[in-house]
């Protein structure tokens, strides 16, 4: 595992020279499906170092030799967080591990809450989508932005940032919104440049794009109420939605039925707009997924004008150039 991970490092040197001059210090050092140790990621969030098992865990003196050889490696100190998340509720964080205090992270100049350790699982900002928000940070002057299934809302922020006219967030997690309006104050961004919306994919991006709602309503129930907004298309889309989610206005499946949140987030892009979407499910082929998209867009009455891939950066190396996240730029 350490030598592995030594050569993982030596692999990085020139990559991390071009993030540290770009101001960014959160990025994958150890990429362990692809760099000969399945079920181990080693990352840098700001301050911390993030080490986290999907397979086996480790004991705490193998964690501290990662730590170790990773400091050498970068000629920084920095605070280990080991998550093991090899076993069942490994969502769940014993509140004793939590610390009050906040981490700064930095990616392409933009200031990012990051903690190891919280409440959800998952990390504050997923380092694999830093192509998106790179792409993001390159296009989104002076354009209206959407930022569908949100999260922490790291593609509105840059998208503000750069300069964006407005910036909508929709995330159903009231929690993971927090987390992107504290990022909008550590980047001194208003409400006027930025907004957040916490309603249910289905609900929003429908209304948005003037499709009609419809909920699965079981016997003796009453439909349930969902937040307005007004119908609104925007120049940018941003489409990065989980593998598979439920609820009773539509099934999220990446594997079954990309278009069912396709179409609205198409619907939703103003004409001569783009729209960036992602699919990070492994075991969907590319080529297979691009025809799902071409043809959904065609159904929809938008055809495609042009398509950009846009592939993870090289912290997130696929020898066989066949990358889980999979990116595409539509152009209308």
């Amino acid at each position: 595992m350490i030598s592995q991970l030594q050569q993982a490092l030596a692999n990085r040197t020139g990559l991390l020279e071009q993030l540290h001059d770009e101001n960014t210090d959160c990025y994958r050092l150890f990429h362990g499906t692809n760099e000969g140790c399945a079920g181990l990621t080693v990352d840098r969030y700001g301050p911390q170092l993030l080490v986290q098992t999907f397979h086996e865990p480790i004991d705490q003196t193998e964690a501290e030799s990662i730590q170790q050889v990773t400091e050498q490696a970068l000629a920084e100190s920095l605070q280990l967080v080991y998550n093991d998340r090899s076993q069942k509720n490994s969502r769940r964080v014993d509140e004793r591990q939590l610390d009050n205090l906040e981490y700064t992270g930095h990616e392409l100049g933009v200031k990012y809450l990051v903690k190891g350790k919280h409440q959800g699982q998952d990390p504050l900002l997923f380092l694999d989508i830093r192509a998106g928000r790179r792409w993001m940070q390159q296009n989104a002057a002076n354009k209206s932005v959407l930022n569908l299934f949100s999260y922490t809302c790291g593609v509105g922020v840059v998208a503000a940032s750069a300069g964006a006219n407005r910036v909508l967030n929709v995330d159903f997690s009231t929690r993971s919104l927090n987390v992107g309006r504290h990022n909008a104050r550590l980047n001194g961004l208003s409400e006027d440049q930025i907004s957040f919306f916490q309603s249910d994919f289905f609900t929003a991006a429908k209304q948005l794009a003037g499709i009609p709602i419809k909920q699965r309503v079981g016997r003796g129930r009453k439909p349930k109420s969902f937040p307005h907004i007004d119908e609104e298309q925007f120049d940018l889309v941003f489409l990065d939605p989980p593998r598979w989610a439920k609820s009773s206005f539509g099934t999220v499946d990446l594997i079954r039925d990309y278009p069912s949140v396709l179409k609205p987030s198409l619907l939703a892009t103003k004409p001569g707009g783009q729209l960036v979407c992602a699919n990070n499910v492994a075991s969907v082929a590319f080529e297979d997924w691009l025809d799902v998209v071409k043809r959904c867009a065609a159904k929809a009455g938008r055809p495609v004008l042009d398509i950009q891939q846009i592939k993870p950066e090289a912290d997130f190396p696929s020898p066989d150039g066949q990358f889980p996240l999979k990116m595409l730029v539509l152009q209308f």
